[in-house]
C-alpha cells in the first residue's frame, strides 16, 4: 500500500473522504484484488497452474471490486442526502426539475440524485454603483470615477448636461423568482435603474435636479421597484442614494460664475426687500397717524364749535331775561380771565388827563 494513500488515525473520522481519496481507494482495492493470483517474485508460473487458478482468482477479484464500488456509491448517496443552509440563506429545492419547497437554515434532507438545491442569500444587501466604483472601502473610502462617464452623464429637460452619480441597494425577498424568473438579476437592476433615472432627469430642469436630490431619489426608487415587480425579479429596493450631482467638469467654471451671479442677485434683492420693509411700513404708519390726527382735529373743532354755539345761545337766553346782570357777569368773567395774564397795568383817568399812580398787581399776585 502506497504511503500517499494512507490517512492519519486521528483524521479518519473527522471528515468525509474527498472524491480524489475515494478514487485512490478504489484503484488500490482493484489492484489488490487482481494482483492476488500472481506468482512469486521474478518467476513465471507454469501453464497448468495458471490455467487452473486464473479463472477463480479473476472472478473473486471482480466480485470484490464490484462490492467496493457499490459500497462507495451507497456512501456517496448517503452523504449527498443531507445539506446545510447557512443563516441568512434560503434553499430552493427542485425535484425532477420542478419547484418543491423553500429550505430553511440548518441541516436539511433531500432525495439523492433526484432533488437539486439552489442556495440564495436573502439577508445580504446587494449594491450597484453608477458613475463610479468603490476601490478601497473603509473609513476613508477610495472611489474611481474615470471611465464611467457613459453611466453618469445625462440630459435634463432644459437641454443641459448634468453628471449624476448614484447607488442602488436591494435585497432578495422571493428566492424562487430570483432564481428562475430573470436570468441575470444584477444586469436587470442596473438596466432598469439607469433607464428610470435618465427618464426622470430628462423631465426635470437643471436647477431643479441640483436642488431636489431627495425627490429624484424617491421617484427613481418607486419606478425601479415597479419595473422589477413586473419582471418578477424577486428583489426589493432598499434605497436609491444620489452620491453626487454636479455639472460636467468642462463647464464647472462657467457654472460657478453663474452661481455667484445668482447669489449676488439674491443678496441685492434681499437688501432691497430689507430697505423696503423698513421704509414703506414706516411711511404707511406715519400717513395713517396724520390721517387719524386730522380726523381728531376735525372732530375736536366741530365739537368745539357746537359747544360754543350752544353756550352762546344759553348766554343769549339769559341776557334776554336780565340784561344788566348778565352784562356785568360777563364783564367780570372776562376780566377774571384777562387780568391774571397781565404783567403791567396802566390806569388812566376817565378824561385821560394823566396817568394815575401805578398799582403793582404782579407783586400782590406773587404773594
Amino acid at each position: 500500500m502506497a504511503f500517499d494513500d494512507q490517512q492519519p488515525p486521528w483524521g479518519q473520522n473527522k471528515r468525509p473522504p474527498t472524491p480524489e481519496e475515494m478514487i485512490a481507494t478504489l484503484i488500490k482495492n482493484v489492484k489488490s484484488a487482481f494482483g492476488g493470483g500472481a506468482g512469486g517474485s521474478g518467476g513465471t508460473p507454469s501453464s497448468g497452474t495458471a490455467g487452473s487458478s486464473s479463472g477463480p482468482s479473476f472472478l473473486a477479484g471482480l466480485g470484490k471490486a464490484g462490492g467496493i464500488i457499490i459500497a462507495l456509491l451507497l456512501f456517496n448517496v448517503a452523504y449527498s442526502s443531507f445539506y446545510t443552509i447557512n443563516p441568512g440563506e434560503r434553499g430552493v429545492v427542485l425535484r425532477f426539475g420542478k419547484y418543491v419547497k423553500i429550505a430553511s437554515p440548518g441541516l436539511n434532507f433531500k432525495v439523492p440524485m433526484v432533488d437539486q438545491v439552489y442556495k440564495v442569500n436573502v439577508d445580504a444587501v446587494r449594491k450597484e454603483e453608477f458613475g463610479f466604483r468603490t476601490r478601497e472601502p473603509g473609513q476613508k473610502t477610495v472611489y474611481q470615477r474615470q471611465g464611467y462617464d457613459n453611466e453618469s452623464l445625462m440630459l435634463t429637460g432644459d437641454k443641459n448636461v448634468i453628471d449624476v452619480e448614484w447607488i442602488v441597494q436591494y435585497k432578495v425577498f422571493d428566492p424562487v423568482n430570483f432564481v428562475f424568473k430573470v436570468a441575470d438579476v444584477q444586469s436587470a437592476v442596473r438596466d432598469v435603474s439607469e433607464t428610470a433615472i435618465r427618464r426622470i432627469v430628462g423631465n426635470m430642469d437643471f436647477d431643479y435636479v441640483l436642488s431636489n436630490r431627495e425627490i429624484l431619489a424617491a421617484a427613481t426608487a418607486r419606478e425601479v421597484q415597479a419595473a422589477l415587480n413586473r419582471y418578477e425579479a424577486g428583489v426589493k429596493i432598499v434605497t436609491v442614494q444620489l452620491q453626487d450631482v454636479n455639472p460636467p467638469e468642462a463647464v464647472k467654471p462657467a457654472f460657478n460664475e453663474v452661481n455667484e451671479a445668482d447669489q449676488d442677485m439674491k443678496r441685492l434683492v434681499n437688501e432691497a426687500e430689507e430697505a423696503y420693509n423698513k421704509v414703506v411700513p414706516k411711511a404707511r404708519g406715519q400717513a395713517k397717524e396724520t390721517i387719524e390726527e386730522a380726523h381728531g382735529y376735525a372732530v375736536e373743532r366741530t365739537n368745539g364749535a357746537k359747544g360754543d354755539a350752544a353756550r352762546f345761545l344759553a348766554v343769549l337766553k339769559e341776557y334776554q331775561g336780565a340784561k344788566d346782570v348778565t352784562r356785568r357777569r360777563m364783564y367780570l368773567e372776562t376780566m377774571q380771565k384777562v387780568l391774571p395774564k397781565v404783567s403791567e397795568v396802566y390806569v388812566i383817568d376817565k378824561e385821560q388827563r394823566s396817568v394815575l399812580p401805578l398799582l403793582d398787581l404782579s407783586g400782590a399776585r406773587k404773594k
